[in-house]
């Protein structure tokens, strides 16, 4: 399989679909949200989106299957997965918010080998193939080589409806701003790894993510000479539900801060 015509031809796909939700943008009605759950919004522009990427990625790599946010398509690939999040920032579409994107990621087995983050408002395509390095629109990207969580700038998200580790969170989050350049919230996990991958910061944690959220950005960081874990320095990123991403330099700093706060929580 060619990873590199494959990952170009995503990107195609995804720069499409993009197009569309940016047209939908401009006349968009908040009385067309739906609610999944607690805080957790979804409307016609990201079920229409998924459709259109499950479309265009069936055709791409027939024999693959599915997980993707709105249920477009989950039937399991023996082995090839797409991973989509067809609008990771949905909130902030929501209430135009001008930062959203979409993540798409292929797995084989249980290794991811393509990833493109695509920000829908700026027409930024971040993508990587495995072994291929990290790009955005064309140019090469890398992590930064900042080597101290006091010289960084992290990003991070605030969970809307998995509350239960709060105190730790929070506790890692005093620390850090205290402790750091400082600490942003851009309301798209896709985008807070795209930017980790490109060096506008050095690091990102989450906790209460999907495979979705983190799949794309994950491959891209790791392509730009990143590191990225679970909480306890794993590789349960994936499916665990938190997320550790940073330049290599700051990693072996920050996961400590991370698991003094979060211990077996």
């Amino acid at each position: 399989m060619d990873l590199e015509k494959l990952c170009a031809d995503v990107c195609t796909a995804v720069r499409a679909t993009g197009g569309f939700i940016r047209e939908e943008r401009k006349t968009f009605s908040q009385s067309k949200v739906e609610y999944k759950g607690l805080n957790d919004l979804v409307s016609y522009v990201d079920k229409n989106a998924e459709q259109k990427i499950v479309k265009e990625l069936s055709r791409l790599l027939p024999s693959s299957g599915f997980i993707t946010e709105e249920n477009t398509n989950n039937t399991r690939g023996e082995e090839f997965n797409w991973i989509i999040d067809p609008l990771d920032g949905t909130t902030n579409f929501v209430h135009g918010v001008p930062c959203y994107c979409i993540s798409v990621a292929l797995m084989k087995n249980d290794r991811l080998v393509i990833g493109v983050v695509y920000e829908v408002n700026l027409d930024e395509c971040f993508y990587a193939f495995e072994n291929g390095g990290a790009w955005l629109n064309g140019k090469r990207i890398s992590v930064t080589e900042i080597a101290s969580l006091e010289k960084s700038l992290l990003a991070t998200g605030f969970p809307y409806s998995d509350y239960h580790r709060m105190k730790p969170y929070m506790e890692v989050f005093d620390y850090l701003m205290y402790n750091t350049h400082g600490l942003r919230r851009l309301g798209s996990a896709a985008a807070d790894l795209a930017y980790v991958a490109c060096g506008r910061f050095e690091g990102f944690y989450e906790y209460g993510l999907n495979a979705w959220d983190v799949a794309g950005g994950a491959l891209i960081v790791k392509e730009a000479g990143g590191t990225v874990t679970d909480f306890s320095g794993e590789e349960n990123y994936l499916f665990g539900k938190e997320i550790i991403a940073t330049n290599k330099n700051i990693f072996n700093e920050f996961i400590e801060v991370v698991k003094s706060k979060f211990g077996n929580t």
